[in-house]
């Protein structure tokens, strides 16, 4: 299928604006994949991101062992934040991305990553909601898999636990949990001191 401004308008015209989608068209490039079809591997240097259109995409992270930890999956009109990591900080991979079912995406190359952030304002808050999401997921992971079986200290909003320790208990790195929990502290969605991490402005169940 070749990509037209119709079809795009129709599936991103509120998201995006219109000089947007035809740099989208220009510089894109349209795939149909089967279930299976991995994307991306951990090592490879990072040269397009994907916009999914339609299908599922599972990003996997493997540690020495080749043990494999789901991270999340990739939807309709979702793009990858690790992808997004990776290219930004001209990093390579950590993560596998397989498609999960029949799947229809975009590749957007990397150099227009940065480029469209500075450039359209509907590319730069459709990265950062795209960061929210991975975000929200994380504290959603640490809430029912970290603070609620540690001790089973229900109820807690401060918590006694190193970085080291949340990583492990969710099949991550120390390194990938200090980065969000970062950018966390910066949304005000916690507050950091050594060894210890306070939950703000969090119903806890």
């Amino acid at each position: 299928m070749k990509l037209d401004l119709n079809f795009l308008h129709n599936k991103f015209g509120i998201t995006f604006e219109v000089g947007l989608l035809k740099e989208i068209i220009e510089f894109g490039t349209y795939m149909e994949v089967e279930e299976g079809f991995v994307l991306m591997r951990p090592g490879s240097f990072i040269r397009f991101v994907p916009i999914i259109l339609n299908g599922s995409v599972k990003i996997v992270r493997s540690d020495a062992d080749g043990r494999e930890a789901l991270l999340y999956y990739l939807g309709e009109k979702d793009s990858c934040a690790m992808s997004l990591t990776c290219c930004l900080n001209s990093r390579q991979s950590e993560i596998t991305a397989t498609t999960d079912s029949p799947t229809q995406l975009i590749q957007v190359p990397v150099h227009k990553i940065e480029e469209w952030m500075t450039k359209y304002s509907s590319w730069k808050e459709y990265v950062f909601m795209t960061y929210q999401k991975r975000f929200d997921d994380l504290l959603a992971a640490i809430d029912q898999i970290a603070f609620y079986k540690l001790d089973e200290r229900c109820g807690c909003t401060v918590f006694n636990v190193t970085h080291e320790e949340l990583g492990n208990e969710l099949a991550t790195s120390r390194e990938v949990i200090s980065r969000l929990l970062k950018q966390l502290e910066r949304l005000g969605r916690v507050k950091l001191s050594r060894n210890k991490i306070e939950l703000l402005n969090i119903a806890l169940k």
